[in-house]
């Protein structure tokens, strides 16, 4: 998963994360991650995961965007990276994974070892009679 955090426009502050592919960005009501900042289309830019190369940043034929301050209409995105979109600036971070619990996995492996330990003991004891 991936997170955008807004550093500036009108949702300055806030972060975003997506959880499916692909994530389009942009004024219309069918973006993922809709935003009402002046300078952005309605279907600006467009994030797609790609197996061998990673999270691939595609804007709009014509519609300006910005990676790191250099202007791009296609590039691979790098955790941290600074994406600008007329007056909208975003920054592109890998999102927080989540842990699974494994307690109860973790308690009957440790039960397990427990288990074979005695059972190795009393084969010891039995053998030496």
């Amino acid at each position: 998963m991936i997170q955008l955090k807004v550093l500036s426009g009108k949702k300055a502050g806030t972060a975003w994360v997506a959880r499916r592919f692909p994530v389009r960005i942009g004024r219309s009501a069918s973006a993922e991650l809709q935003v009402e900042d002046s300078g952005v289309w309605d279907q600006h830019l467009e994030l797609h995961f790609d197996p061998a190369e990673g999270i691939v940043l595609s804007a709009q034929p014509n519609a300006l965007a910005a990676v790191n301050g250099e202007a791009v209409q296609q590039t691979v995105l790098r955790n941290g990276d600074a994406i600008d979109i007329g007056s909208l600036r975003l920054q592109f971070w890998l999102s927080e994974t989540r842990q699974a619990d494994l307690r109860l996995r973790e308690g009957f492996t440790w039960a397990a070892i427990a288990a074979i330990s005695l059972g190795q003991v009393g084969l010891i004891y039995w053998l030496l009679r």
